[in-house]
């Protein structure tokens, strides 16, 4: 595979029209003359279809959900399980004001499908342009009038929709500019473009069906299940979207393609990404570049290391084999991409980044929890300490590395996902060589994490014993495959797990504040080790 090799995107959206396979003529851009033409027409079966969906909600009988909805209504609340919030009360006061009916129940219904077309309409208009995101409009209204439960509107539909409209119409504007190294070129006159680029000579096969991902993420996830020219089922796929667009490359799609491209099976394969260009007042020259979206090899009924762990330590079970070889494995990745992305000797302002990255971190976890104040000694001798300790070379990596991250795959071992790093960092940091030492923090907080989860539900009884089992097999797994103890930087290790454990700090006690004692834990621990180094 060769990363950056373009191709067209009709991959990602099989009813795509490009112009090599069908000439400018098909392509929707030439259709209805000029755009006031395309609006006005938009316009017509808009109004067209809101008498038709008009006529069916006064109609249909109302199912179940729908008059779920009317009864939640009753009781207000500001938020139900599995309901739009609002959603009702709308629906109840719709009711009461109108009297019962299909008709008064499904107004809510009938206002949002009817105002999703402007919303898709302002959410391309960035992207595409005027005349794409009129048609983005346009036939979002084409897709079925009846959703789940009755409900007059398909929300989730209308947005798959709009995501193949953006990345289609997007590439098929620029998929004449070649050989600019991948990156998005301006077209068109709103400043704004997409282009896709196929990261492997392999033909990922055509799209059967699509589904979101549910589930707590940072970014939007679409799985595609994939079939070839017969039918015949072939790997799924994810395509993420990256939902906070910055100026730059993004790390999930460069490290990850990086690493796929040099061979390496710890990572799922890369298949494409699009990338694109919008306005940005504090981009230079006022457009901002970036990457919108990545697909990939998606590993379906697969559990994350974390899962793995909590049920071993539920269980009394050893771990120690599994930590080793993930250990191994993360060294691996280490090697590997040291290998194809290049290392560099760290600068004096390397070291002062970090320093100054423990300092605002102490500083905000005092200000959170006050009694840290204790520790203030041992935290200061432990900046002091990197900045005399003597540093390997920095390399790309992981960046927001712990159990959560890797992937128990039968047959192929552990599997590292998501290198987007940190996602509160700026991307010009986590773009940036780093101390692999981080990643090695990370999964050891990773660890005490477990045992500090699991002790929660445990008031009075400790897994501190088995968090230490762990952490010990992964650094000798990491040592046996690296050839470099990473205890042998114990300084630089200890820093930057005090670092992580004063980030944890903060987060817990703004979101989630019994879970405080783990980290706080970590760093009373981290401290007792270093006060025999302390002077008296």
């Amino acid at each position: 595979m060769t990363v950056g090799r373009e191709a067209d995107a009709a991959w990602l959206m099989p009813w795509a029209v490009t112009r090599e396979r069908a000439g400018a003529a098909a392509r929707p851009d030439v259709l209805f003359g000029s755009d006031q033409g395309l609006a006005t027409a938009a316009a017509a079966l808009w109004l067209g279809m809101s008498l038709w969906k008009l006529a069916l909600a006064a109609h249909i009988g109302v199912v179940w959900e729908e008059a779920h909805f009317v009864v939640a209504g009753m009781h207000p609340a500001l938020a139900y399980p599995d309901i739009p919030a609002g959603w009702p009360l709308f629906a109840r006061a719709c009711v009461a004001l109108f009297g019962w009916s299909p008709l008064a129940v499904r107004v809510p219904s009938l206002l949002v499908a009817q105002a999703l077309p402007f919303g898709i309409y302002f959410m391309a208009a960035p992207v595409v342009g005027r005349r794409g995101a009129i048609w983005a409009g346009l036939l979002s209204m084409l897709v079925p009038a009846l959703g789940a439960g009755g409900a007059i509107f398909y929300s989730e539909a209308a947005m798959q929709l709009l995501l193949a409209l953006m990345l289609g119409e997007g590439t098929a504007e620029s998929d004449t500019d070649r050989g600019n190294g991948g990156q998005p070129i301006p077209v068109g006159h709103s400043g704004s473009a997409a282009q896709g680029h196929r990261l492997t000579t392999t033909d990922p096969g055509e799209l059967l069906a699509s589904r979101v991902l549910v589930g707590e993420q940072s970014n939007t996830s679409i799985i595609m299940d994939m079939v070839d020219t017969l039918g015949a089922p072939m790997k799924p796929l994810i395509c993420k979207l990256f939902r906070v667009l910055q100026d730059g490359q993004n790390p999930d799609v460069v490290v990850q393609s990086a690493l796929a491209a040099a061979g390496s099976s710890r990572v799922p394969s890369s298949v494409g990404a699009v990338a694109g260009q919008w306005p940005d007042a504090a981009a230079t020259g006022g457009v901002a570049t970036g990457h919108l979206a990545f697909a990939s090899e998606f590993i379906p009924g697969v559990e994350d290391a974390w899962r793995v762990a909590l049920t071993a330590v539920a269980a009394g079970a050893d771990f120690t084999a599994q930590a080793r070889s993930l250990g191994q494995a993360t060294a691996q990745v280490h090697a590997a991409l040291a290998r194809a992305m290049g290392t560099r000797d760290a600068s004096p302002g390397d070291v002062a980044a970090l320093t100054r990255s423990m300092r605002a971190r102490h500083a905000a976890a005092v200000s959170e929890v006050p009694a840290l104040v204790e520790h203030d000694r041992m935290v200061q001798a432990s900046i002091e300490a990197v900045t005399s300790a003597r540093w390997p070379a920095l390399q790309r990596i992981h960046g927001d590395y712990h159990l959560g991250q890797v992937l128990d795959v039968p047959g192929r071992g552990w599997v590292l996902v998501d290198f987007e790093g940190e996602p509160l960092r700026p991307l010009a940091e986590r773009t940036q060589p780093d101390l692999a030492l981080r990643d090695v923090a990370g999964m050891l907080r990773s660890f005490d994490y477990v045992a500090g989860s699991w002790e929660q539900e445990h008031p009075g009884r400790s897994a501190a014993p088995w968090a230490t089992r762990a952490r010990t097999a992964f650094l000798d797994g990491y040592a046996s495959s690296a050839g470099r103890d990473p205890r042998e930087d114990g300084v630089l290790l200890d820093a930057l797990e005090l670092d992580k454990a004063l980030y944890e700090v903060v987060y817990e006690a703004r979101n989630r504040p019994t879970w405080l004692s783990i980290p706080t834990a970590a760093i009373a621990q981290l401290s007792a080790a270093r006060r025999s180094d302390l002077p008296l």
